[in-house]
């Protein structure tokens, strides 16, 4: 008899999982909240090999059209001169280019959109998913990849909060067309960094539109991690009508002033290229840093994955492959268990739950830095949050691939090994 299972979240994680799962013979459905495709949605990301190795396991074929390659890192000073660089070879992506071939890859009458969750309910038979709507759906299991603020999660974890980092990542993308000749020769296609006391800036080539890679039609993107106390960050989140987003405020809401005020700072800290590419962005936003660790990813039929699960910071730029990982430990633990559902669930909880707890960590002590400036005074700090590791440091550990951080590296399933 055909196994079945729902995902909540029709991001990247419900996606490797949706099409994992299908490959083993799973009778899968996708439900996703919104009312549209996602594919305009995300920004830069930065690859890592294991999360192709989890794109071929399903069998995608990955090329040289999936990002951009960058060879070095740079961090640049307050007068825009080269203080450290570094060798390291990473693929530069968008988010929409790893969405649209998962999306493309699951069958459409199995995904839908306008379903939001709001009950659950169990049994020792399968798993009910109830939806805003009125419209229930049962299954074998129920996997929770709805994001960092799951509503999956929720309702089998209520008392597990986020915890504010202390600080927000500005955001922006600008097309390679739109770079005055000067400053393109200068910054486009490298990977930049800024590092003045209290701040933090990575800047690296991604993808165009259509996911374009050639020359000319490709963006630059940025995120500026910067310090904001919580009230700072609600004024930050209130739109021009005085409307509080609470759940993150959508881009155009963004008040003008709030946006001047960013731009006329980052004059003030960075690069004069730096605050020139910020200037030229059409369309800044900004996300709030949190920490979430689940006390396990499971709890009878219900699996949590990705965001869902664990919250890391996103020094690690390792979002989009803790997704991957996570979606093929649970497929390895169903395979492994193919009778006992119970026992499948409990295996995959202890490597997804050793992993996420040392992202997170890690990703703590990459930004306890950026914390300290607003959780304690000066005199209170420690060496490390008084005084940014030092530049030739940072370049190796910010992004660094996962087969160079020796807690997590040895957690990797075997097929999660970069060849």
């Amino acid at each position: 008899m055909t196994k079945t299972a729902i995902i909540i979240g029709g991001s990247l994680g419900g996606l490797f999982a949706a099409n994992l799962l299908r490959m083993t013979g799973w009778d899968v459905n996708v439900y996703e909240r919104t009312g549209d495709d996602l594919v305009a949605r995300g920004a830069g990301i930065v690859i890592h090999d294991d999360m192709f190795n989890v794109m071929r396991r399903i069998g995608l074929v990955v090329d040289e059209t999936y990002g951009i390659e960058v060879r070095r890192r740079y961090v640049l000073d307050k007068s825009g001169d080269i203080t450290d660089e570094l060798d390291a070879i990473r693929i530069m992506s968008a988010w929409a280019r790893i969405y649209q071939p998962l999306k493309d890859h699951f069958p459409p009458d199995q995904y839908h959109f306008n379903k939001s969750l709001e009950q659950i309910e169990q049994d020792a038979e399968g798993v009910t998913a109830i939806f805003a709507d009125g419209s229930r759906c049962r299954a074998d299991l129920l996997i929770g990849a709805d994001g960092i603020r799951s509503t999956m999660r929720s309702l089998i974890f209520p008392d597990v909060p986020l915890k504010y980092a202390g600080y927000i990542a500005w955001r922006g993308m600008v097309e390679e067309a739109d770079f005055p000749p000067q400053l393109h020769a200068q910054m486009f296609g490298h990977h930049l960094y800024g590092v003045p006391e209290g701040d933090f800036i990575t800047i690296y080539p991604v993808p165009g539109k259509n996911n374009e890679v050639r020359a000319g039609h490709r963006r630059a993107n940025w995120v500026w991690h910067h310090p904001v106390d919580s009230g700072t960050l609600r004024d930050l989140s209130t739109d021009a009508t005085g409307k509080y987003h609470n759940y993150g405020i959508p881009p155009q809401l963004i008040r003008p002033d709030a946006v001047a005020k960013m731009r006329t700072l980052a004059h003030g800290v960075y690069a004069p290229q730096i605050a020139q590419l910020i200037d030229i962005t059409r369309q800044p936003f900004f996300q709030a840093i949190f920490d979430l660790e689940s006390p396990r990813v499971y709890s009878g039929r219900v699996a949590l994955l990705g965001d869902a699960a664990f919250v890391a910071r996103p020094h690690l730029a390792m979002g989009t492959t803790k997704a991957a990982l996570d979606a093929s430990f649970l497929c390895d633990a169903l395979l492994a268990e193919p009778g006992d559902l119970a026992r499948a669930l409990a295996r995959y909880d202890e490597p997804v739950r050793k992993f996420g707890t040392r992202l997170v960590a890690r990703g703590r002590w990459l930004g306890a830095h950026l914390e300290a400036q607003i959780t304690k005074p000066r005199a209170q700090r420690t060496e490390h949050e008084l005084h940014h590791m030092p530049h030739d440091m940072l370049l190796r550990e910010f992004s660094a691939r996962l087969e160079d951080i020796p807690e997590l590296a040895e957690l990797l399933p075997p097929h999660g090994k970069s060849d």
